[in-house]
C-alpha cells in the first residue's frame, strides 16, 4: 500500500505539469479556436532562460532559492513575449485569411525554429538545473515526497487560480471571457478582440514557461525536454476537454497517475499505452472531452 501512495504522489506531480501545459492550450482555444502546437518548445525555452538567470544570479553569490525566485519574473516576461510573437507571426494572418491549416503549420514551424535556437544557444546536451529546494525527500505517513514535487502542485494551482481570479475580477479578464463566449459579439461591443487573442497566447506561453521552471529541477534541462511533454499535454487537453479549465486539470492527473501506475506495476516501456488508449476512447465516445461541451455550429 505504501508503494501505491508513493506512485500516486509521483503521478500527481507529473499530472499537474501536464495540466499546466494543457491549460495553455485551453486559453488560446477559448479566445481564438486555435492552438499553439509549439507549447512544448515554450516550456523548453522557459526552463533554459530560467537556468541561465539562476546561474547568473548564483554567480553573484545569491543562494539558489533566492536566485530561483528572482529569476521567475524574467521567465514570465520571456514567456509573455514569446507567446505574443507566436500569435503575431504564426496565427493572426492565418485567422485573417480563415486558413484552417495555416495556423497549425505556422505554430509547428515556429516551434521547430525555437527548438533549433535553443540547441544553438544552450547546446544539445542535457543540463542540470539547480534545485531551489532540498533534494532530500520528506517522509509523510511513510511516503517520501520531494519538496520540489510539493512546489509543482502548489505552483500549478496558484497559476490557474490567478488566471481564474483575473478573468472574474478585472475588466480585462471580463474582456477575455466575453471574447471566449462570442468573439464577433465582443468585437461589436468595442472589445479589441485581436489584442485579447494576443494576450491569450502570451498567457499560454507563460503557463508553459512556468511548467518548465517547475519541472526542470527534478529532471534534466535541454532543448528536447518539451517535445514529449507538449504532446502529452495536448492529449490531456483532448481527454479533459479543450473548453474546460477543470477538465485539463483532471485530464492531467488521470494521465500522470496512469503513467506512474503502469510504469511501476507493469513495465516502463508500456507506461504511455493506457493514456493513449483513453485518448482513443474519448475521441470515439465523447469527442468534446470528459468535461467539454459540444459546440453547436450555426449554419
Amino acid at each position: 500500500m505504501q508503494n501505491f501512495f508513493q506512485i500516486l504522489v509521483s503521478g500527481i506531480s507529473v499530472g499537474m505539469i501536464y495540466g499546466v501545459i494543457a491549460f495553455g492550450y485551453q486559453l488560446t482555444f477559448a479566445t481564438s479556436k486555435t492552438l499553439n502546437f509549439g507549447q512544448g518548445e515554450a516550456l523548453t525555452l522557459g526552463a533554459l532562460v530560467g537556468l541561465t538567470c539562476v546561474n547568473v544570479l548564483i554567480g553573484l553569490h545569491l543562494g539558489t532559492l533566492a536566485a530561483y525566485l528572482i529569476a521567475l519574473p524574467f521567465v514570465f516576461a520571456f514567456g509573455l513575449a514569446q507567446g505574443a510573437v507566436v500569435e503575431r507571426l504564426g496565427v493572426r494572418q492565418a485567422m485573417k485569411t480563415k486558413s484552417e491549416a495555416g495556423w497549425i503549420m505556422a505554430t509547428i514551424a515556429l516551434g521547430i525554429i525555437f527548438k533549433n535556437m535553443a540547441e544553438n544557444i544552450w547546446g544539445k546536451d542535457p543540463l542540470k538545473f539547480p534545485s531551489p529546494l532540498s533534494e532530500d525527500p520528506l517522509t509523510i505517513a511513510g511516503v517520501n515526497i520531494r519538496p520540489m514535487e510539493i512546489a509543482i502542485v502548489l505552483g500549478a494551482l496558484a497559476m490557474m487560480l490567478a488566471v481564474e481570479a483575473f478573468n472574474r475580477r478585472s475588466i480585462y479578464g471580463k474582456a477575455v471571457v466575453a471574447t471566449s463566449n462570442d468573439r464577433d459579439a465582443a468585437g461589436l461591443m468595442g472589445i479589441n478582440t485581436p489584442l485579447v487573442i494576443t494576450f491569450s497566447y502570451a498567457l499560454s506561453s507563460l503557463a508553459a514557461a512556468l511548467a518548465g521552471v517547475l519541472i526542470a529541477p527534478i529532471t534534466l534541462t535541454g532543448a528536447n525536454m518539451g517535445a514529449a511533454l507538449g504532446l502529452k499535454a495536448f492529449a490531456v487537453a483532448i481527454i479533459g476537454g479543450l473548453s474546460s479549465g477543470l477538465g485539463v486539470v483532471v485530464g492531467g492527473l488521470i494521465l500522470g497517475i496512469t503513467e506512474s501506475m503502469t510504469g511501476f506495476y507493469f513495465d516502463t516501456g508500456y507506461k504511455d499505452v493506457p493514456g493513449l488508449i483513453l485518448l482513443l476512447l474519448v475521441l470515439s465516445l465523447k469527442p468534446a472531452g470528459l468535461f467539454g461541451k459540444t459546440a453547436i455550429k450555426k449554419v
